[in-house]
């Protein structure tokens, strides 16, 4: 009798496991066909001088109107690149209008910050230095690099240009740097074929992400950050967040009554580890951001198991803090 049965539950196994491969690779297939992978930077462009010119302009200090603000100071490595706090204190003591997202894998995406007002990272690092850096014109934050002995950096940088210390070069060189801030993760390896990159709950998680209908605007291999989407199709976002303000969104740049309530789609990588959540950091929690996404963009009220399952799922989205997201161990003029 155990040798009939034997053979019998060895048979079950094999095919048991024959279709669990085949309910994987197609659920790779369709993961494919939304998102895309995330590969590693070259160690060939992280020691070019153009990056390591924008690692130091990044995390230097010095260059701000109160000489203790930096990029850095509204991205933190302990946050994956993003604030825990709701709103980032700028170099006036000001606190910043929205909720400052991750500056990781970031470069990828079509425009930047919530309202989609800057075109790319070079557009928003230059802007920063009269914004949130405090400068009262471009040519006083000129004058900082100057004095702080970045000339030869920039020389480094753009061999070519007759004057290289400018502003638009300022730009250029953190955008260069913040390109190589790109975090691979446990589902990158599903999608190149490692079937036990994520669990079983995460897979189930990916399918519900899929099925529910978030890919539709979280597409992509950032998961998101190219589309503008009103927040709260269903009704008033605020009502669901428990927003202190309401904030009209690109209406604010457009002036188009469209565009009330739109922001640019948040991008997921790393999500699992940049709370607080949405434009104003209103929700700490990742599965309450989930159950308000489902409720305000679907009107689908999601049970707490296939909530848990979401939140897994985009728990294997995050990647490893990139090593050289530090401050060099010395800056011009130090």
């Amino acid at each position: 009798m155990n040798k009939l049965i034997r053979p019998a539950a060895a048979l079950a196994a094999v095919f048991f496991c024959a279709t669990a491969a085949m309910a994987d690779e197609a659920l790779r297939r369709d993961a494919a066909s939304l998102f895309g992978r995330l590969e590693p930077v070259s160690p060939v462009v992280l020691a070019s001088p153009e990056v390591e010119l924008g690692r130091a302009l990044f995390w230097d200090e010095r260059l701000s109107l109160d000489g203790k603000t930096s990029c850095g100071s509204c991205h933190f490595a302990r946050d994956w690149g993003a604030d825990r706090m709701k709103f980032s204190l700028d170099a006036r003591g000001e606190f910043t209008s929205r909720h400052s997202p991750t500056v990781f894998n970031t470069m990828g995406q079509s425009t930047l910050r919530w309202l989609g007002d800057r075109r790319d990272g070079a557009h928003q690092a230059e802007g920063s230095l009269t914004g949130s850096l405090g400068f009262s014109s471009k040519q006083a934050a000129v004058a900082a690099l100057s004095r702080l002995h970045y000339a030869d950096l920039f020389r480094a940088a753009y061999p070519n240009q007759a004057e290289p210390l400018t502003t638009e070069n300022y730009g250029k060189a953190v955008a260069a740097y913040e390109a190589t801030l790109v975090t691979p993760a446990p589902f990158d390896r599903f999608l190149a074929g490692d079937d036990s990159a994520l669990d079983a709950r995460q897979k189930e998680g990916l399918r519900l992400f899929v099925s529910t209908g978030c890919g539709t605007c979280h597409a992509g291999p950032l998961l998101g950050g190219d589309l503008f989407q009103r927040f709260g199709v269903t009704r008033e976002y605020w009502q669901a967040t428990k927003s202190e303000r309401i904030d009209v969104g690109r209406f604010a740049v457009t002036k188009k009554e469209e565009d009330k309530y739109v922001f640019r789609v948040p991008m997921l990588r790393n999500v699992a580890k940049t709370a607080p959540y949405f434009h104003d950091g209103s929700v700490e929690r990742l599965d309450e951001a989930v159950r308000i996404m489902a409720d305000l963009q679907f009107g689908r009220t999601l049970d707490e198991a296939e909530t848990a399952a979401i939140v897994s799922f985009l728990d294997s989205l995050t990647g490893e803090v990139p090593a050289h997201y530090t401050r060099p161990r010395k800056l011009p003029a130090e």
